[in-house]
Order: C-alpha cells, then sequence, then structure tokens
C-alpha cells in the first residue's frame, strides 16, 4: 500500500531521523516522498520529519495498519459511508461499494435524480433533501456513518462540507472532491481529509497507457500515481529480460538523485528492500521519484558520466 499523511507532534516520527525511528521500529514503513511548504523531498535515512509534513509511505497491509495504530491513528474497518451529491462518481462508488457488502447512503437535492439512483441503486439508502443544511445532515445519521464524501458538483459546497464533517465528527473519514486546481496552495492547508481530483486520477491513467505503449526493451510501466500535486510520482515497472538493473545489488547501482526503489514484488512476496537487495527478471517493483517522465525502469540509472 502506498499511503499518505500529515506527521502531528504525537507521532512518534516527528523529529526522529527515520534511521533512529527504525531502530525503535523494526520492519516499519518506507517512507518514501514529503512536501515540507512548497519542496517536494525524497528522503534518505538522515531525513527527520517535522509536524506539518506531509508524507508517503510504502508498507504490506499488515504494517501500515500496525504503525498507523502505533501513532493513535484510527484504522477501523469503513462499514458505512454517507455521500453528498447523487452524480456519475457517486454512482459507481456506490455500486462498487454496494458490491463490497458496504451500507451506502446518498443524499441529492434533485428529485427525479433521486427516483434514477433509487431504481439503479435498490440497496442503497437514497435521501432527498439539502445536504449543506446541517439540521437535515444531522437526521441523516452523519455523526453514525464511517466515512463522509462531499461529491457535489461545487466546489464550494464539498469544501464547506468536508471541514465542517472534519470539525463536527473527527472520528469520521472523509473525502473531498475538488474539480479545480487553481487554489490548490489554499485547499492544502485545510483540514479536508483526503482530497482528490477527478482530473488527475484521470491523468495517471492516460499517462500510464501513453508510456506503456512505448517502445520499452527492459520494463513497462503497469501503475502511475502522482503525488504531492504531480511534482512525484509512484510507477510500478515490470521487469524484463535485458534491463540494465537485473542482478546488481541497489547500493552498486548509481541511481538518479531524489529517486527512491520503494519495493520489489516477486512471485507474490513483497521486499521492502535493503542495499543487499537485487531487482530480477520477472519483478515488479515500485518507485517513487519527484523525476517526473520515466518511461522504463532503466530510466532510474544516472547515465552521466562521472
Amino acid at each position: 500500500e502506498l499511503i499518505g499523511f500529515q506527521i502531528t507532534e504525537q507521532d512518534g516520527m516527528a523529529g526522529k531521523s527515520l534511521i533512529e525511528y527504525n531502530k525503535l521500529h523494526p520492519n516499519a514503513l518506507l517512507l518514501c516522498a514529503a512536501k515540507r511548504g512548497g519542496e517536494v523531498l525524497v528522503p534518505n535515512g538522515h531525513f527527520v520529519p517535522q509536524a506539518g509534513d506531509r508524507v508517503y509511505a510504502i508498507g504490506t497491509p499488515t504494517e501500515t495498519a500496525r504503525v498507523l495504530r502505533s501513532m493513535g491513528r484510527d484504522t477501523s474497518p469503513i462499514r458505512q459511508l454517507s455521500v453528498i451529491g447523487g452524480g456519475r462518481i457517486a454512482f459507481y462508488l456506490a455500486r462498487q461499494l454496494l458490491e463490497s457488502g458496504l451500507g451506502v447512503t446518498i443524499i441529492e437535492s434533485n428529485y427525479a435524480r433521486c427516483e434514477e439512483l433509487s431504481a439503479a441503486l435498490p440497496k442503497a439508502t437514497i435521501l432527498h433533501g439539502d445536504g449543506t443544511n446541517e439540521g437535515f445532515l444531522r437526521e441523516c445519521g452523519i455523526a453514525q456513518t464511517d466515512a463522509f464524501a462531499a461529491l457535489t458538483g461545487i466546489d464550494e459546497e464539498n469544501v464547506l462540507m468536508g471541514l465542517y464533517v472534519r470539525k463536527t465528527f473527527p472520528k469520521v473519514k472523509v473525502i473531498t472532491k475538488i474539480n479545480r486546481y487553481s487554489f490548490q496552495s489554499i485547499i492544502e492547508t485545510m483540514d479536508l481529509g483526503s482530497v482528490f481530483n477527478p482530473r488527475f486520477s484521470t491523468s495517471n491513467v492516460i499517462c500510464r497507457y501513453a508510456r506503456s505503449m512505448q517502445n520499452s526493451l527492459g520494463s513497462n510501466v503497469e501503475t502511475l500515481y502522482k503525488l504531492v500535486g504531480g511534482k512525484a510520482e509512484a510507477l510500478e515497472f515490470r521487469v524484463a529480460e535485458g534491463s540494465a538493473v537485473c542482478g546488481i545489488p541497489l547500493q552498486t547501482l548509481r541511481l538518479r538523485k531524489n529517486l527512491l526503489i520503494g519495493c520489489i514484488n516477486r512471485a507474490g512476496k513483497i521486499l521492502i528492500p535493503s542495499g543487499q537487495d537485487t531487482i530480477e527478471p520477472g519483478d515488479t517493483v515500485v518507485v517513487v521519484t519527484s523525476v517526473t517522465g520515466l518511461n522504463e525502469l532503466d530510466d532510474i540509472l544516472d547515465k552521466r558520466r562521472g
């Protein structure tokens, strides 16, 4: 899993170098990217997380949950989701979650759309009303839900609802949809829970497809995810015979700056790599970097002389 969270003063990670923290917490998460102010960093062992940093880490689901619990973060599973707005994203999200056995409530202000959703999603609870009305929102049982998603077509409403739920019901997981990017620097200072932009999701898919279609002898891009507003990328490569990185201990490879090999998947076994590990044909490798535009795994090498 690749997770993102903000460091707080209460976190045991704050104020300690990653080397110190990993000595206290063996097999902890691998911190692979951090944002401090306007600066994006790919940390090494001497990096010291500070309160307010936005960090991204890689780990197995079990280890992720264990470390977050040790920080006092809530890792309880989500069983009930409430959604404001009944548009296309809400429909497809609800359908997928219902198929997974979760309970979903959709609050929509347009009565005709409520009827459409009721017919298309018979297992969901569809409520007609103004989700931006505090009294109505409480009546809908927002205090008892596990997660809340603000998915209307109006950014201002989503921001308002995200802020309200985060402040009033701090145990509820909040997801806030933002369509515009022009005020991203302001949005990042707000406590809106998990913020996502549909355009970024679309661009990730397009970039992954375009890069994997290129003539790559050593590897292809399997998965691509943009981090910290597109200033860094996490890429999953499939390793084929002929890659220049195969069979060489990672500590010997001359890697580009601001680049980290996050994990290696070898026949279903996940390796958080050390300097002695090697990349082999058939592996899939996750790379996190602020050097955007990598098309194949061999691009992680620093090919400059000297």
